[in-house]
């Protein structure tokens, strides 16, 4: 049911684009609807009626190379995204700032867009195109797809004019950029990794005091004798600052590295995996339990002794 939820919702959004800020100010879109914006810039003709006819068609050609699945959601959202757009289309004459309406256009494409691809449907036209070319001549499918949507931006400068076709461009960048956060999250996990001498002093105060699970991978000793394991370890972003100053209590010398990533699942971002690792009622209560933590004057190692304290 979320699914669908997800498919409706989407390409609500991805056909406000179309009509609402796309139309009115002379701009394209990728794929079969930046073909229909060209065709209704040059011939007047209602992107829901061209829309709906080429991907009906494309759908036809494609329906053996397609899964069972995907040509059901796209039964849906075909004309689903004609009819929206035909009750959208007269709604507003255009915004009179052209690259406003080229942010907002693509601030809706991606937000459509991601969702319909989280719902497990796609938006057909060139998709289902480099699906079928890929399944024929076992074409690359990113590399497809870019280069069929690509091949309908450049066609706009006949039509449109250079200027709009760069404004163009510029709602598909940042529609690529809002649909990359719809999918993946808009909050960066972090991944840092701790080289340490007190490895099992680092990993205890970290499971205890941020609730973390975290991963030692053991490593050889060096040319000292010193056996610096590598502790491997995802966090929130707002944990980072506390992770270092607890690091730092226990190692002045630890070896910290960040990564930013932004899709983590499962693990310590799910539920508990030992006793000891906290959970929260809320992102607030968590804040303030991570930062008393952190400010703590002395952690304990699992011995019971203060790592912080002097020898």
């Amino acid at each position: 049911m979320k699914n669908y939820v997800f498919l409706i919702a989407g390409t609500f959004f991805f056909a406000a684009s179309v009509a609402i800020f796309a139309m009115p100010n002379s701009l394209a879109e990728g794929g079969v609807p930046g073909l229909a914006l060209l065709i209704y810039h040059e011939t007047d003709i209602s992107p829901a009626l061209t829309t709906l006819i080429l991907n009906a068609v494309i759908l036809l050609i494609g329906f053996r190379y397609l899964p069972k699945d995907m040509i059901i959601k796209s039964l849906i959202t075909i004309p689903l995204f004609s009819f929206f757009i035909y009750i959208l289309e007269d709604l507003t004459s255009g915004i009179p700032d052209p690259l406003l309406a080229a942010i907002f256009a693509g601030v809706f494409t991606g937000a459509g867009f991601g969702l319909i691809f989280r719902s497990g449907s796609t938006t057909g036209g060139t998709s289902t195109i480099a699906r079928m070319l890929n399944y024929k001549f076992g074409w690359e499918l990113t590399g497809t797809n870019f280069i069929l949507d690509a091949s309908v931006v450049v066609a706009g400068i006949f039509v449109i004019g250079p200027l709009y076709t760069m404004y163009t461009v510029l709602a598909l960048f940042i529609g690529k950029r809002v649909t990359d956060y719809v999918l993946e999250g808009f909050e960066a996990k972090r991944v840092v990794h701790i080289f340490s001498d007190k490895t099992k002093e680092v990993e205890h105060a970290l499971q205890t005091s941020l609730g973390t699970h975290t991963t030692v991978l053991k490593a050889e000793k060096n040319a000292e004798g010193v056996e610096e394991n590598l502790i491997y370890v995802a966090i929130p972003k707002q944990r980072l600052f506390y992770l270092k100053k607890l690091v730092n209590s226990i190692d002045e010398n630890a070896f910290t590295v960040v990564h930013t990533v932004k899709d983590v699942t499962g693990g310590s971002f799910a539920e508990a995996h030992h006793p000891g690792q906290k959970t929260f009622r809320s992102k607030k209560l968590e804040r303030r339990y991570y930062k008393k933590q952190a400010d703590e004057e002395s952690f304990t190692s699992p011995d019971n002794t203060p790592v912080n304290e002097k020898a």
